[in-house]
């Protein structure tokens, strides 16, 4: 089997190794979700890069590695520009000086993963380093540093609920180590049918096309066996209003009746054909502290007393535990019932770094303009689920979506809906909602929960227990949709003892590195 170990130097082509790194970074950019957005594509994405890879050494394996993040991440994250200039009052170049330090940042990892696999070459089959390494390092990211895990490999399919539904079983995690394995037999084959040699390990392969093949016939199961129980299962009507609110007149006072207004409008022109049980705004639709502010008393007189519905909706909360405690803040979702109580509160958990608050405030104290809130925000400890009817609801606010330990830990506590509330406008008319949603799509996937998605200017939308998108609304638009949802209790492979996997994965790089340096150590002694 080829296996990724260096020769001499002379006999590397260096130029042309840049150009199928460049490769892999291009197609991966047209698998993600955005312009060209053609998912299938990411199964083969990784090939040029091994083949790149193979016979480098691993300080040249790990530059070009360097090289292929960059060339992806760049393009991928342009976005980063919109929010820091447009929205947070950055300087250009500034702006542009972040998007590179955050795509250098990212394509760290990639480059430890071609570094690892050149230095376990010649000891470890690349069919067995290589996808365990891609999903321990994709697990590092998301915890390193508070975490950025976005837009992971697997997170390219979303739109394919065919291939997804592996993810009730070890997470998005699983898929990705799928789609890298995928790549890594596709490579070996290849690569033994050029230089017309058989491969060194069949066992291997044959191995590794049945799992692929098992994973597929799960895949293909779950999307008919689903159906018939998310038909079966209690329903609930649930209604969505995006109501479009421009960044720059959000936070402003003289525009706070008018956002109420909107959010209103829509919501009761949806009880003209429907009867939503349960309606839901975006992140911070109310701009302003509830308990503070007498808009807040028109939601009830306006709205859910005189149609008899919940409404669920973000907006910034202040309190004060004690004289001699200072004012915390929290970027909440509220609930209120018909009767005119709030009946449940959810405090955001995993705080956006220089978005919502300052790490090393000592240190980093003149980033404080790129915060938003009124005040640093301090985050939320529960994720106790919010009842209200029927339903038990998980919320993730914006930037936890991404994050697939929150929603496993509300699944496990009871939550048979997820709702996810976000506003967008940050992004503009980029590609980042889209890639916002991609990873949304996995949530309700992996918990097999419902999930409704509200944001301020897009996408807001409707995702089922099979990850199917419906009722997506355009960007920049006013909209309001209503319609049933399941309500799926139960706990998935993933919720119960999947979330490992990724640890799995880990352990299995660290003993595979372990195990090429004692042999390494072992061959220098003899």
């Amino acid at each position: 089997m080829p296996r990724l170990s260096p020769r001499p130097e002379s006999a590397s082509h260096f130029g042309r190794a840049c150009l199928l790194v460049l490769l892999t970074s291009a197609l991966l950019w047209a698998a993600s979700p955005g312009v060209i957005a053609l998912p299938q594509l990411a199964w083969l994405a990784l090939i040029p890069l091994f083949w790149g890879l193979h016979n480098q050494p691993p300080r040249r394996a790990a530059l070009l590695g360097l090289i292929c993040g960059l060339a992806y991440y760049l393009p991928l994250l342009y976005w980063i520009i919109i929010v820091l200039a447009t929205y947070g009052q950055v300087p250009v170049p500034i702006a542009v000086l972040a998007l590179i330090f955050l795509a250098l940042y990212m394509s760290c990892y990639l480059a430890g993963f071609a570094f690892f696999c050149a230095k376990t070459g010649p000891r470890l089959p690349l069919l067995v380093f290589a996808p365990a390494c891609w999903v321990a390092l994709d697990l590092i990211r998301s915890r390193l540093f508070t975490g950025f895990p976005w837009l992971d490999l697997a997170y390219t399919q979303y739109n394919l609920p065919l291939l997804i539904q592996v993810a009730d079983l070890a997470g998005h995690y699983g898929l990705t180590f799928l789609m890298v394995l995928a790549n890594a037999l596709i490579f070996t084959l290849i690569a033994s049918f050029i230089r017309r040699k058989a491969a060194s390990s069949p066992a291997l392969i044959g191995a590794a096309a049945v799992l692929l093949l098992m994973a597929s016939g799960y895949s293909l199961w779950r999307i008919h066996t689903l159906p018939e129980t998310i038909a079966q299962a209690e329903q609930m009507q649930i209604a969505i209003a995006q109501g479009n609110i421009p960044q720059d007149q959000k936070w402003q006072p003289a525009f706070q009746r008018e956002t109420i207004d909107t959010y209103l409008r829509l919501s009761q022109e949806l009880f003209s054909t429907k009867k939503p049980q349960l309606i839901v705004w975006p992140e911070t639709a109310l701009p302003f502290y509830p308990f503070e502010h007498p808009l807040f008393l028109r939601l009830h007189s306006e709205l859910t007393r005189p149609y008899r519905t919940f409404l669920l909706t973000g907006a910034p909360h202040r309190e004060k535990t004690s004289p001699d405690e200072p004012i915390t803040y929290a970027n909440s979702a509220f609930l209120l019932s018909p009767d005119g109580l709030v009946t449940g509160r959810y405090d955001k958990q995993h705080l956006v770094p220089f978005g919502e608050y300052i790490p090393l405030r000592w240190l980093l104290g003149f980033a404080s303009p790129l915060v938003e809130t009124l005040g640093a925000f301090s985050p939320g400890q529960s994720n106790t689920p919010l009842a209200c009817q029927n339903s038990r609801i998980g919320v993730l606010i914006c930037f936890e979506s991404i994050f697939p330990e929150i929603s496993r830990q509300q699944a496990e506590a009871g939550a048979n809906l997820l709702v996810t509330i976000t506003n967008d406008a940050w992004f503009g008319r980029s590609s980042a909602p889209w890639q916002h949603l991609a990873m949304g799509v996995f949530r309700a996937v992996e918990t097999r929960k419902t999930l409704v998605r509200a944001a301020n200017t897009g996408i807001s939308t409707f995702i089922d227990p099979m990850g199917r998108i419906e009722g997506a609304s355009p960007l920049f638009s006013e909209y309001a949709r209503s319609q049933p949802v399941a309500l799926l209790n139960g706990l998935t492979c993933y919720v119960r003892w999947g979330y490992l996997f990724p640890w799995v994965c880990l352990i299995l790089t660290l003993a595979g590195l372990w195990r090429c340096y004692a042999r390494r150590e072992n061959t220098k002694k003899k």
